[in-house]
Protein backbone atom coordinates (compact mmCIF):
# COMPACT_ATOMS: atom_id res chain seq x y z
CA UNK A 1 0.00 0.00 0.00
CA UNK A 2 1.56 3.27 -0.98
CA UNK A 3 1.72 6.12 1.45
CA UNK A 4 -1.52 7.45 0.17
CA UNK A 5 -3.08 4.90 1.71
CA UNK A 6 -5.06 4.06 -1.28
CA UNK A 7 -4.46 -0.22 -2.27
CA UNK A 8 -2.44 -0.82 -5.56
CA UNK A 9 -3.81 -3.46 -7.68
CA UNK A 10 -7.27 -3.65 -10.12
CA UNK A 11 -9.88 -1.41 -8.67
CA UNK A 12 -13.74 -2.89 -9.58
CA UNK A 13 -15.85 -0.80 -12.28
CA UNK A 14 -19.18 0.18 -11.15
CA UNK A 15 -22.00 -1.21 -12.21
CA UNK A 16 -24.28 1.27 -13.71
CA UNK A 17 -27.28 0.28 -16.06
CA UNK A 18 -30.38 -0.43 -14.04
CA UNK A 19 -30.29 -4.17 -16.68
CA UNK A 20 -27.10 -4.53 -15.35
CA UNK A 21 -28.09 -4.66 -11.73
CA UNK A 22 -31.58 -6.85 -12.81
CA UNK A 23 -29.21 -9.28 -14.63
CA UNK A 24 -27.17 -9.82 -11.19
CA UNK A 25 -30.51 -10.68 -9.48
CA UNK A 26 -30.53 -13.87 -11.26
CA UNK A 27 -27.00 -15.12 -9.93
CA UNK A 28 -25.98 -16.67 -6.89
CA UNK A 29 -27.22 -14.69 -3.52
CA UNK A 30 -25.27 -14.89 -0.43
CA UNK A 31 -27.15 -13.78 2.56
CA UNK A 32 -25.95 -12.11 5.74
CA UNK A 33 -26.91 -10.06 8.76
CA UNK A 34 -25.54 -6.76 7.38
CA UNK A 35 -25.93 -7.03 3.78
CA UNK A 36 -27.00 -9.22 0.68
CA UNK A 37 -24.34 -9.94 -1.89
CA UNK A 38 -25.53 -11.05 -5.40
CA UNK A 39 -22.82 -12.89 -7.72
CA UNK A 40 -23.10 -13.35 -11.04
CA UNK A 41 -20.74 -14.91 -13.81
CA UNK A 42 -20.00 -12.76 -16.92
CA UNK A 43 -17.91 -15.64 -18.00
CA UNK A 44 -15.27 -13.11 -19.21
CA UNK A 45 -11.87 -12.53 -17.68
CA UNK A 46 -12.90 -8.53 -17.63
CA UNK A 47 -12.56 -6.87 -14.11
CA UNK A 48 -15.37 -7.45 -11.89
CA UNK A 49 -17.70 -4.39 -11.34
CA UNK A 50 -19.72 -3.75 -8.30
CA UNK A 51 -22.76 -1.77 -7.47
CA UNK A 52 -24.57 -0.46 -4.14
CA UNK A 53 -28.29 -0.77 -3.38
CA UNK A 54 -29.87 0.52 -0.01
CA UNK A 55 -33.98 0.46 -0.33
CA UNK A 56 -35.92 2.98 1.23
CA UNK A 57 -36.93 0.68 3.86
CA UNK A 58 -33.49 1.55 5.45
CA UNK A 59 -34.29 4.88 6.03
CA UNK A 60 -33.78 8.59 4.61
CA UNK A 61 -31.48 9.62 2.00
CA UNK A 62 -28.86 10.50 4.78
CA UNK A 63 -28.80 7.22 6.28
CA UNK A 64 -29.11 5.65 2.77
CA UNK A 65 -25.65 7.64 2.14
CA UNK A 66 -23.97 6.68 5.11
CA UNK A 67 -24.44 2.97 4.28
CA UNK A 68 -23.30 3.21 1.05
CA UNK A 69 -20.32 4.86 2.03
CA UNK A 70 -19.03 2.90 4.35
CA UNK A 71 -19.86 -0.30 2.07
CA UNK A 72 -17.67 1.69 -0.72
CA UNK A 73 -14.98 2.36 1.71
CA UNK A 74 -15.21 -1.34 2.53
CA UNK A 75 -14.62 -2.35 -0.69
CA UNK A 76 -12.22 0.16 -1.64
CA UNK A 77 -9.73 -0.52 1.04
CA UNK A 78 -10.28 -3.86 1.94
CA UNK A 79 -12.37 -6.12 -0.25
CA UNK A 80 -11.41 -5.48 -3.75
CA UNK A 81 -9.07 -8.09 -4.09
CA UNK A 82 -11.33 -10.98 -2.98
CA UNK A 83 -13.50 -9.99 -6.31
CA UNK A 84 -13.17 -12.49 -8.69
CA UNK A 85 -12.42 -11.36 -12.90
CA UNK A 86 -15.42 -11.71 -14.88
CA UNK A 87 -17.76 -11.37 -11.73
CA UNK A 88 -20.39 -8.81 -11.17
CA UNK A 89 -21.77 -8.52 -7.05
CA UNK A 90 -24.42 -6.21 -6.04
CA UNK A 91 -24.07 -5.25 -2.27
CA UNK A 92 -27.65 -4.73 -0.86
CA UNK A 93 -26.71 -2.96 2.66
CA UNK A 94 -28.77 -2.99 5.79
CA UNK A 95 -28.77 -0.59 8.36
CA UNK A 96 -27.00 -2.68 11.09
CA UNK A 97 -23.55 -1.88 9.05
CA UNK A 98 -23.93 1.96 10.76
CA UNK A 99 -23.34 0.00 14.10
CA UNK A 100 -20.75 -2.57 13.80
CA UNK A 101 -17.25 -1.72 13.90
CA UNK A 102 -15.49 -0.73 10.63
CA UNK A 103 -13.17 -3.65 10.66
CA UNK A 104 -15.77 -6.40 11.61
CA UNK A 105 -17.77 -4.47 8.43
CA UNK A 106 -14.65 -5.02 6.07
CA UNK A 107 -14.14 -8.64 6.94
CA UNK A 108 -17.16 -9.56 6.86
CA UNK A 109 -18.04 -7.89 3.21
CA UNK A 110 -14.72 -10.17 2.30
CA UNK A 111 -15.50 -13.38 3.46
CA UNK A 112 -19.06 -13.00 1.93
CA UNK A 113 -17.75 -11.79 -1.29
CA UNK A 114 -15.32 -14.60 -1.09
CA UNK A 115 -17.92 -17.05 -0.42
CA UNK A 116 -16.94 -18.55 2.50
CA UNK A 117 -19.77 -19.38 5.68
Amino acid sequence: MPATGKPVGAHPKRLLKRADFLAVRGGEKRRGRLFLVEVLDRGDGLSPRVGYTVTKKVGNAVVRNRVRRRLREAVRTHAADDMAPGNDYVIVGREDVLAIPFGQLKAELSRRLRGTR
